[in-house]
């Protein structure tokens, strides 16, 4: 195949008050015509930074470009002129930004962003360049285009947003697409529908596209060669199939090991520790302090790129020919893994439930007569010990239903009960005190959530304060530094402020802050979304851990459906405020009923080629309504390939099976 983009030897560095921070350290990948490459790796293995140098979009004040060629069609555009830079980028490289609500102009309407781009680069009239954006509009699947051409970026849903980014990118017909984590900020479901576009799009202009994510489903998706980044280097590169079965550097083996599949229970792997400071790189391996293989020569000498096959390149030791034969010692470890796999879901339908929520109501007053129905009318329970997941759309009402139980938001109507009884209604101070004590929360962002002037020790021993649980400030202090210890934290983190700590570590503080009052319920609201996956591994697993140890109970609210199955014992689905299935985990996941609970299944990718690129999927058209104006009878009939006249009533919450509830006219 002919080269497209060559990147040979790069380094980037930023210069920073705290000194050189080497972002890039020898990049070397070439991107061929009409091929996918997927970059992957943690936050901070510099993916972005990489994409930023090929597009010459890092800043000139503190980037500097150290050494190394980045060749577009043979020539270097590290040499080139500013201005001919400016005519190369848009026409012949674009760039999909991560968050389309940034890239976007809130003060232009659409179609002008679209046409700019074309009038920038092709010598054409405004009238014939905004005929032109309805085109690329109606291609990347906006509907009504000639409509909403003159609309502005807020009232587009953020997957339709997206589509708008990608029209932007594509509207000049480039020869090379970068992706930025495209589809990191979507729902499974738009999700899908972006990455089958992108397949599109590559099929009828066989543009290249360099792929960055932490979303090893959507590699397998997508890509047709993988290049694993750790600490600024490439440390694996080959065939998607190549680096899926037959990976050969232990950070691949971690990222691999640390996805839940939905076919499978096993324990999941935390690769240990954090990635180095780029401002003084390890002198040997980078991955060394994370890496159990590790021999001495990884602590002093950097691995160059063994090849393992004429595709596979692999940066590691353990591919020397003196390197000790792993195969024995590999095996145990799958052993190991093995006696640690989750052992079977407990059967709780005879336990006692410790919350019942019945036909419970948040509706938030917009203007005039106009309400908005987050929630409206949701019935479930939750058993003592038990996880429910919670799953559905953004937008479907899962938060707010775990705000409105812990009464941050007073429901609308409905019932909540807590150990049989109310919690809902004007309740004396000493029982609301009760109830904040008994049932705690951890937020989807953990720095958002933590106040940046207190310490750890202020912060984690709040709820300490307020239901005077400590004797004396020893005592508070042991409190904290046992808590610290038990979500795996140093008790030397104590008088630190939340921004010296790295996303998984906040997250750990705000576990500790929940578990501080001795709660006996946790309702988690998206505790994992803002991690990388290794991290949301480690997150997981603790909350497991905790579970076990403490016998607490989880509401875990989140849209990745496939970590929810490997955390909860059942799974409720929630559509535009409604609850739509309520079952056991694993017959939710085997044998779905409604088909928005099939569409959500389908669409999550699977970290597996062979399986991914065989599957059938079932792509949801459009988006959600407006829950301003939600459809009458079935609320999901509007994007549901199965919709029949009957779906205008609304469908009756029945028992299908015994503890598997449906609310759908396809099951009578």
């Amino acid at each position: 195949m002919e080269p497209l983009l060559e990147v040979k030897d790069l380094y980037v560095s930023f210069h920073t008050q705290a000194g050189v921070v080497k972002a890039v350290r020898g990049v070397n990948f070439t991107v061929n015509k009409g091929e996918t490459l997927a970059i992957v790796g943690e936050s901070g293995s510099g993916k972005s930074v990489t994409s930023k140098a090929i597009m010459q979009l890092l800043p000139d004040h503190s980037a500097s470009y150290d050494s190394g060629k980045i060749l577009f069609d043979g020539q270097n555009i590290l040499e080139i002129s500013d201005k001919k830079m400016e005519s190369i980028r848009g026409s012949d490289i674009a760039m999909v930004f991560q968050d389309p609500m940034t890239a976007l102009n809130p003060t232009m309407t659409i179609g002008k962003q679209v046409a700019e781009s074309v009038m920038r680069h092709e010598k054409i009239s405004k009238k014939a360049a905004l005929q032109r954006a309805i085109e690329i509009l109606d291609l990347v699947g906006i509907p009504e285009p000639a409509t909403r051409v003159n609309q502005y970026p807020h009232q587009f849903s953020g997957g339709m947003r997206q589509r708008v980014v990608i029209a932007i990118a594509i509207a000049c017909n480039p020869r090379l697409l970068i992706a930025d984590e495209p589809t990191t900020a979507l729902d499974v479901t738009i999700q899908a529908q972006i990455l089958d576009l992108l397949k599109e799009i590559q099929r009828k202009t066989g543009t290249s596209i360099i792929l960055i994510t932490h979303d090893l489903g959507v590699v397998a998706n997508m890509a047709d060669k993988v290049a694993v980044m750790y600490a600024g280097k490439i440390v694996e590169e080959g065939t998607v199939e190549e680096v899926f079965e037959q990976s050969e550097h232990p950070y691949t083996w971690g990222l691999l090991k640390s996805i839940p599949n939905l076919e499978a229970n096993e324990q999941l792997y935390s690769i240990p520790g954090t990635p180095p400071d780029l401002l003084s790189p390890p002198v040997g391996d980078a991955f060394a302090a994370r890496n159990e293989f590790a021999m001495a020569i990884d602590y002093e000498v950097q691995p160059p790129m063994f090849a393992v096959s004429k595709t596979h390149t692999a940066a590691t030791w353990l591919l020397h020919e003196k390197a000790p034969d792993l195969s024995t010692v590999i095996q145990s470890t799958e052993r190991e893994l093995e006696r640690t796999k989750r052992r079977d879901r407990k059967d709780f339908a005879k336990t006692d439930s410790i919350i019942q929520v019945h036909k419970l109501k948040k509706h938030f007053h917009m203007s005039g007569n106009s309400y908005l129905k987050a929630v409206d009318g949701v019935s479930f329970d939750i058993r003592k010990g038990e996880t429910l997941g919670l799953v559905g759309e953004s937008g479907c009402g899962k938060s707010t239903t775990g705000r409105t139980i812990m009464r941050l938001y007073e429901p609308t109507g409905g019932e909540v009960y807590f150990n049989g009884k109310p919690i809902h209604g004007d309740l004396k101070k000493q029982d609301e005190n009760r109830i904040r004590q008994k049932m705690q929360m951890i937020f989807q962002d953990p720095y958002a959530s933590l106040d940046p002037r207190k310490k750890v020790i202020d912060s984690v021993a709040e709820g300490i304060d307020i239901h005077k649980l400590a004797a004396s400030v020893k005592d508070r202090r042991d409190i904290v530094q046992n808590l610290l210890e038990i979500v795996g934290l140093n008790k030397g983190f104590m008088n630190r402020y939340p921004h010296e700590f790295s996303g998984g570590q906040r997250q750990r503080i705000g576990i500790a802050r929940a578990l501080a009052v001795n709660p006996d319920v946790i309702i988690a609201d998206e505790p994992i979304s803002a991690l990388d996956v290794s991290i949301q591994a480690q997150v997981v697993n603790l909350l497991k851990d905790l579970q076990h140890e403490q016998d607490l109970t989880y509401l875990f609210i989140a849209h990745d459906i496939s970590m929810v199955k490997y955390i909860s014992d059942r799974i409720g689905v929630m559509y535009l405020g409604n609850l739509v299935e309520l079952a056991p985990t694993d017959e939710l996941s085997k044998e779905p009923l409604h088909p928005y609970t099939q569409a959500l299944l389908s669409a999550v990718p699977t970290p597996n080629p062979k399986i991914e690129r065989g599957r059938e999927r079932i792509i949801l058209t459009g988006d959600l309504p407006n829950p301003m104006n939600p459809p009458t009878g079935c609320r999901f009939r509007t994007r549901c390939p199965y919709a029949m006249e009957k779906c205008k009533e609304t469908p009756i919450w029945k028992e299908a099976k015994p503890n598997h509830f449906v609310a759908c006219h396809l099951i009578e």
